[in-house]
């Protein structure tokens, strides 16, 4: 009896401790386990928190801003201008007045876009030149990046000289400045620029019941587009039609004449008096006359076209008024016939070109590749 009895309490002693070593194992187990995850948790955390490399961006306008300025006394104060700055997503990281931004700025390391504009512009103003600038630029690990502002003009603007004779000729006649994005009355005696986005914008004379647009000329960004309204009988018939440029570092003034009553005159006739891109646009339908530009691009499509060589069409290419243009809507498509002419032309065959200046006699079309174009090509001539 005490045998069996003393059996069964080893046993049960065996068992028990054999269950409780089991919850001890598992125990640890879970303790293991826990301090596992908590590591690779906090390791995790310090991943997330700890930036792959931190930079600083110093923005600044040039110190001889304002000395390159001096032609002109319409540039605002710099500190009022609206700077923004994005990360490479698209994420604001500043916006609002120069003049509040920090002289430095620790940023992590990556690519950004900074832009700054004088204000915002929309709708057609006088007095109101808009000055901007965009970089992308790149912070670097543990360096800086210095980022100077070389504010230019955006948008566009036009300046009228009405002359005496005009106001005897049509002494009910108003005359405004319009474009898309509205219009502005110029009166006899206004002496301030009228500023519109860049594009076509025209010049209406009405006189009375009779309106009438008397030209168009598409404007690009940094131009000053000045013109004399004259009229044809106090000029004897003259029409110069000639058109300077002048740069003055930061905007391009261009002076023009436009004689009322002189609208059907030879323009184009002659090589020496070729239209400008802006009077080849206005004068749509005009067959075997001449037209000047710069060799700008080629290899032209409905929506694009290149500036840069290599070149691959030798069938097309695009001019402008400057050969600095870069911006498809300023162009004018020029076809090139096949033969001696398109091989003494053409990009494909020679990327020198780009940049010349170049004489076309051709017709006149509303639309090649989607853009005002010079077709059906007899002449051509290099400068």
């Amino acid at each position: 009896m005490y045998s069996w009895g003393r059996f069964l309490i080893i046993l049960l002693a065996r068992e028990t401790k054999k269950r409780f070593n089991m919850r001890k194992s598992f125990f640890c187990y879970l303790c293991l386990a826990a301090v596992q995850i908590s590591a690779l948790f906090f390791a995790s955390s310090c991943r997330k928190s700890s930036p792959e490399g931190v930079g600083n961006m110093r923005i600044c306008f040039p110190d001889d801003m304002y000395e390159a300025a001096l032609s002109y006394a319409d540039l605002p104060d710099t500190n009022d201008f609206i700077l923004d700055i994005r990360d490479s997503e698209g994420a604001p990281v500043y916006s609002g007045a120069y003049g509040d931004s920090p002289e430095v700025l620790s940023l992590s390391a990556g690519s950004y876009t900074v832009s700054v504009m004088s204000g915002e512009f929309s709708r057609p103003a006088f007095s109101a030149p808009q000055y901007g600038d965009r970089q992308c630029v790149v912070v670097p690990t543990d360096g800086t990046v210095n980022v100077k502002l070389n504010c230019v003009q955006i948008n566009a603007g036009i300046r009228l000289r009405i002359s005496p004779e005009f106001l005897t000729a049509f002494p009910d006649g108003v005359l405004f400045v319009s474009s898309s994005d509205g219009r502005l009355m110029y009166g006899y005696s206004e002496k301030r620029i009228a500023y519109f986005n860049p594009g076509p914008v025209s010049v209406v004379l009405n006189d009375g019941a009779d309106s009438r647009t008397l030209f168009t000329r598409t404007l690009d960004s940094k131009e000053i587009l000045t013109v004399d309204i004259k009229v044809s009988d106090s000029m004897s018939g003259q029409q110069d039609g000639g058109i300077s440029v002048s740069v003055d570092t930061t905007r391009i003034w261009t002076d023009e004449d436009y004689v009322i009553g002189g609208e059907t005159g030879n323009k184009g006739d002659e090589m020496s008096d070729a239209m400008s891109v802006s009077q080849a646009r206005a004068n749509i339908g005009e067959e075997d006359v001449w037209v000047c530009g710069y060799i700008v691009g080629g290899d032209l499509t409905r929506s694009s076209m290149s500036f840069s060589p290599p070149f691959s069409s030798a069938t097309n290419l695009a001019i402008a008024a400057r050969s600095s243009v870069s911006s498809r809507e300023s162009c004018i498509a020029v076809s090139l016939p096949g033969g001696e002419l398109r091989e003494k032309i053409s990009l494909a065959d020679h990327p020198e070109n780009l940049g010349r200046r170049v004489y076309f006699k051709g017709d006149i079309v509303e639309s090649y590749f989607s853009l005002v174009g010079i077709k059906n090509v007899t002449e051509c001539v290099l400068k």
